[in-house]
C-alpha cells in the first residue's frame, strides 16, 4: 500500500500519535493535525520519516470549518487525495451537568463531534470519485454508557457513534466504509491527570486487569483501514481490556 492518503486529527500525542505511526508503517503518507502543538507533531512527523514512511505536519483547529477547508485542501495539494480519516481530535472539560457552563459544553462538542463532521464533509468527494475510503470515529466507552461528570463529553462521542452509522449508510455503496473505535481507560495524558484512588478503583473493572496503550487502539484503527476490513462497516470495535461487556 504506498497510495493511500490518511488523515489523523489530534494526532500530536497519545493514541492520535500512535495511529499516525501505525497508519505509516503499513505504506500510508500521513497527514499528522495539530492545534497548537507544533513540535510535538513535529516529532511525529520526524518518528514517521525516521522509521522510512511519508508524512506532513498541518496546523488547523478541526472544529472550524474554514480551517478544516484550508488544511485539506493543503493536504490534498502536498500528498494527494485523502482515502484515510481517522476523526480523533478530542478534548475534555468535566463537571457535574448542573454546574456545567454553556461553554464548557459548546467546546467538547464542536471539538470532538462537530470537528468529525467537517472532514468528513471535507473528504467524502474526493473518497467518492476514488470509489474508496476508510473514515474510522474515535469515541469512547463513555459514549456508549455514559459517566457522570461528563455528559459533554459523552454526548460528544455517542453522537459520534449515530454519525458513523449514518455516514456508512449514506456511502457504502461507492466502496466506503465508516467505523467507529471506543477505547476504555488508556494510558495518555488524559488519564495520568486521574487520580490514584480513581485508578485503583477502575482497575477490578477491567478484566484484563490493566489500563490499554495507545498502540491497542492504533491497531484496530490500523484494521480498520485496510483493505482487510472492507466488508465491515457501520461498527463499533470496543477496545476496552473488558471493561464495559
Amino acid at each position: 500500500m504506498t497510495d493511500r492518503v490518511a488523515l489523523v486529527t489530534g494526532a500530536s500525542r497519545g493514541i492520535g500519535r500512535a495511529i499516525a505511526i501505525n497508519l505509516a508503517a503499513s505504506g500510508h503518507a500521513v497527514a499528522v493535525n495539530y492545534r497548537s502543538r507544533s513540535d510535538a507533531a513535529d516529532e511525529v512527523v520526524g518518528t514517521i520519516e525516521g522509521a522510512g514512511g511519508q508524512a506532513m505536519a498541518v496546523a488547523a483547529d478541526a472544529g472550524r470549518a474554514d480551517a478544516v477547508t484550508a488544511m485539506t485542501t493543503e493536504i490534498a495539494d502536498k500528498l494527494g487525495p485523502i482515502t484515510v480519516l481517522v476523526n480523533n481530535a478530542g478534548v475534555t472539560d468535566d463537571d457535574l451537568l448542573m454546574r456545567m457552563k454553556p461553554e464548557a459544553w459548546d467546546r467538547v462538542i464542536q471539538t470532538n463531534l462537530s470537528s468529525a463532521y467537517l472532514c468528513t464533509r471535507a473528504v467524502l468527494r474526493g473518497m467518492l470519485k476514488a470509489k474508496w475510503g476508510r473514515i474510522i470515529n474515535v469515541t469512547s466507552v463513555s459514549g456508549l454508557s455514559g459517566n457522570p461528570g461528563q455528559a459533554n463529553y459523552a454526548a460528544a462521542k455517542a453522537g459520534l457513534v449515530g454519525l458513523t452509522k449514518s455516514v456508512a449508510k449514506e456511502v457504502g455503496s461507492r466502496g466506503i466504509t465508516a467505523n467507529a473505535v471506543a477505547p476504555g481507560f488508556i494510558e495518555t495524558d488524559m488519564t495520568e491527570a486521574l487520580g490514584e484512588d480513581v485508578r485503583a478503583a477502575v482497575l477490578p473493572a477491567i478484566t484484563l486487569g490493566r489500563f490499554g496503550s495507545p498502540d491497542d487502539v492504533a491497531a484496530a484503527v490500523g484494521y480498520l483501514a485496510s483493505e482487510e476490513a472492507g466488508y465491515v462497516t457501520g461498527q463499533v470495535l470496543v477496545v476496552d481490556g473488558g471493561l464495559a461487556f
